[in-house]
């Protein structure tokens, strides 16, 4: 089916990798606060989902036929996007402009990789990088010298990693700034651990 893009209501991308990215999509799925710049940018939406007061009258009647609001408001557009996206059964999603603006929001988007992990197929892609949720041991391909950062949803999970400068030995990762600024020291790293999941950040 191909890849589809959700994208969110942070900045909008700039960076040539997730710029190939939306303009090489199956479908983009806009949060609804996204749209003005995702049909600025020259995008038509696909779908947009969320709440949709943010959706102008003139968007909203042009995109009716495509417009499913929801008022549920126990979680934000994102996770409302994600959730429509396994509904409609497309289940390999990049996440662009889900960062900046806000850092609250910037982390509580990222955080929520880890339960998205868990029913699709998801990376979150950003103009430095790209976040990706682990929930089983697993390798990454990475050129040497590509900063790498990784961040534990659970502080009791133990981590070991192969292929990285400062090497993790069974670590327990209890504050989010402890397995940051990593390297990779070859063409690829990977990480053992049980428990978890974790989120590996790869800068470009």
């Amino acid at each position: 089916m191909g890849e589809t893009v959700i994208l969110a209501n942070g900045e909008f991308p700039a960076h040539p990798v997730p710029v190939a990215i939306l303009k090489g999509a199956a479908r983009i799925i806009c949060c609804d606060g996204a749209t003005g710049s995702l049909i600025r940018a020259g995008f038509e939406p696909f779908a947009i989902v969320g709440d949709c007061d943010s959706v102008d009258e003139e968007t909203a009647k042009k995109f009716s036929d495509r417009l499913f609001r929801s008022e549920e408001q126990e979680t934000n557009d994102l996770t409302k996007a994600v959730k429509w996206c396994h509904e409609k059964g497309f289940n390999d999603v990049v996440i662009l402009g889900a960062t900046g603006k806000r850092e609250d929001h910037t982390i509580g988007n990222i955080s929520l990789l880890a339960d998205y992990t868990t029913y699709i197929r998801v990376r979150m892609v950003t103009d430095y990088g790209t976040f990706h949720p682990l929930t089983a041991p697993g390798s990454f391909k990475a050129n040497q010298g590509r900063q790498i950062s990784i961040f534990s949803i659970d502080p009791e999970t133990a981590i070991s990693s192969e292929g990285l400068k400062y090497p993790l030995r069974n670590l327990k990762l209890t504050n989010w700034w402890q397995a940051t600024l990593n390297e990779a020291v070859g063409e690829s790293f990977s990480l053992n651990f049980e428990g978890g999941p974790l989120i590996v950040f790869i800068a470009f």
